[in-house]
């Protein structure tokens, strides 16, 4: 390991996030980290691509972190597409076959494999979408990055 890679879980996290942020935006999604649910969860990332399809991408930064989160299966309900992101070196026979597997360092990622399409209802997908664009223009306005006083 080199100096430059991260170590600790956190910094793992970190560049898991990173990396598949670039990934969505390469493929034309618009990625945004750290959604919350109307379920309570939280999405580590979420994409929306062109034409409206919901992307969930929960990250693992270790074996650990894969086998003490029993709550995943809760995301699908609110995605059109539900991927786990890993390491290289993370055991991939442990990603369940029926979800996307992404594999991804801090300089982007390649989709592996292809979730199944899971058609959200027009309502939830009308009740996520506004979420996600609320959310995002909430976090352009708290970096000052749009005028507050329009």
């Amino acid at each position: 390991m080199s100096l430059d890679e991260p170590h600790t879980r956190p910094e793992i996290t970190a560049a898991l996030a990173r990396g598949v942020s670039r990934l969505l935006w390469d493929h034309g999604l618009a990625p945004l980290l750290e959604v919350p649910l109307a379920n309570g969860r939280r999405a580590d990332l979420m994409g929306l691509t062109p034409n409206g399809e919901i992307w969930i991408v929960e990250t693992k930064s270790c074996v650990e972190d894969f086998a003490v989160d029993q709550k995943w299966p809760d995301y699908r309900d609110y995605c059109d597409r539900f991927f786990f992101a890993v390491t290289e070196d993370f055991p991939r026979e442990l990603i369940p076959e029926n979800v996307g597997l992404i594999v991804a360092d801090g300089f982007g990622g390649a989709i592996l494999r292809e979730p199944p399409l899971q058609t959200l209802a027009g309502a939830r997908r009308k009740a996520v979408t506004l979420l996600f664009a609320r959310l995002a223009a909430l976090r352009l306005a708290g970096a000052g990055l749009v005028r507050a006083d329009i």
